[in-house]
């Protein structure tokens, strides 16, 4: 039986079995910013390791790159986020909250995502002459400062600190990945084999000044982005857009999302260089329903034509059959890494059972999951039981990542490992030692369990891991 999955469960298990903490939680913690613990690195891991395969090691037209956080800061005045990458905010006077106002005026039918402060304060007034004033939506109380917009971008100091007092030498952390892949795109070009249509795929760090940053590891200040920027002759969007949709969309189905828990969302309102965008959305049921997971967007050549214009530096590209010289259109998917591990994290949690026989258990996919094989003694305090575990554990450990757990009964070992996801579970038992050179193997899903020789193991496993 599986039960509803809530946001509370989630936190739970993850912070009781070592998935993510809050950061700097011994001082109080620090909003919206999370550490990932043992389990949850190697869960983090191992998804963008089954991205970087799909997007870069099984595809001959896409090359890797790993571009530095911080960048030239005309950099983010040519892409446009210095003069336009901010939220519109109100405070609450009283109770000192922070939130979106465009997200507050929604509820009242009014789009206000394009709009200036000024604008959005006119909009705010024209409420109160209907009677409709906007209220805190923590407190409630009506105290609510003007709206102002406020950069999303987090700057930094580098250098002497007073080099920092100028504005023309602010460096930002970078609130995107993709700006340093087009950075490289000429480098790229330049120094491989490639030929349009090719891509260039990163994964790295992301950081910006959420005005609201909440729900968990879905929206914070910190994280990690996946990107694939590709970049084509513009006759070839359309196909290769749908290519590219496809694919994606098949490997979520492919690592154990169900097709029940993903939807299309189409764009309607676009950016002004965008020709489509498509975000696979996940449902997110402890968040209360469908939200963005990736999302993939026809770009056009306007990133390449702005850093053109801004740097100097020719970004056009010669076809080397017809001559035709052009800037590239870029395709892009663009997946949080966080988001993404939120979405497995949260398909994976199952409840099994009723009462005092209920288990918790991630069903993760094999290749996903932190740890693939627990090795236990059956008790603790026979030494050669523990000898033989230990040889077993160091024989599996050299191609998978194992466990090694004789602390407690075999009962609460087994629930201890269904709750991090571990697929399979050795025991090694006197009958081992004594009688049949034979191991038992536990499966995560089913918990059946059988005898395996010793010397077989390595082959089982081999199988089972295909």
């Amino acid at each position: 039986m599986q039960n509803q999955t809530t946001i509370e469960k989630i936190t739970s298990l993850a912070k009781r079995r070592g998935f993510v903490f809050p950061s700097s939680e011994i001082y109080g913690g620090f909003a919206a910013v999370y550490d990932y613990g043992h389990y949850g690195i190697l869960l983090k891991n191992n998804l963008a390791a089954a991205w970087w395969k799909h997007m870069v090691q099984l595809r001959p037209d896409v090359v890797g790159l790993d571009s530095a956080i911080f960048m030239h800061p005309t950099t983010w005045k040519a892409s446009g986020h210095v003069d336009g990458f901010d939220d519109p905010q109100i405070d609450c006077r009283d109770c000192k909250a922070r939130m979106r106002a465009d997200h507050m005026l929604e509820a009242f039918g009014i789009d206000a995502d394009k709009m200036s402060a000024a604008e959005i304060n006119e909009q705010i007034e024209k409420l109160k002459t209907e009677g409709k004033e906007l209220k805190c939506i923590s407190c409630g109380k009506k105290n609510l400062t003007p709206a102002k917009r406020f950069s999303l971008m987090v700057k930094s100091n580098l250098g002497s600190p007073t080099d920092a007092l100028s504005e023309e030498n602010v460096v930002y952390l970078r609130p995107e990945t993709c700006g340093g892949i087009y950075l490289n795109y000429k480098n790229t070009l330049d120094s491989t084999r490639v030929k349009l249509p090719f891509g260039i795929a990163q994964v790295g760090k992301a950081f910006r000044n959420e005005i609201v940053a909440r729900q968990f590891i879905f929206r914070t200040r910190e994280f990690e982005q996946m990107e694939m920027q590709y970049f084509l002759h513009p006759s070839d969007m359309n196909r290769k857009y749908e290519e590219w949709k496809e694919a994606r969309w098949q490997w979520y189905l492919e690592y154990g999302i169900k097709a029940e828990n993903l939807r299309w969302y189409k764009h309607i309102k676009l950016a002004h260089y965008a020709a489509a965008a498509f975000d696979i959305e996940y449902n997110y049921t402890a968040l209360g329903g469908f939200k963005e997971m990736e999302g993939i967007h026809q770009r056009g050549d306007w990133d390449l034509s702005q850093h053109s214009k801004f740097s100097g530096q020719k970004l056009d590209y010669t076809d080397p059959k017809s001559g035709e010289k052009f800037i590239p259109h870029i395709m892009e998917t663009s997946v949080g890494l966080n988001r993404m591990f939120f979405a497995f994290l949260h398909e994976a949690y199952t409840e099994e059972g009723e009462g005092e026989d209920m288990r918790v258990v991630l069903k993760f996919d094999k290749r996903l999951a932190p740890v693939k094989i627990a090795v236990f003694p059956l008790l603790k305090n026979k030494p050669e039981l523990v000898a033989k575990a230990e040889e077993v554990f160091k024989n599996l450990a050299k191609n998978y990542m194992c466990e090694f757990d004789d602390n407690g009964n075999i009962g609460k070992r087994y629930r201890r490992q269904d709750e991090i996801g571990t697929p399979y579970c050795v025991t090694i038992d006197f009958d081992t030692l004594e009688k049949d050179n034979c191991v038992t193997v536990r499966d995560r899903d089913t918990m059946q369990q059988e005898r395996v020789s010793l010397e077989n193991l390595s082959v089982y496993f081999a199988e089972k891991f295909v």
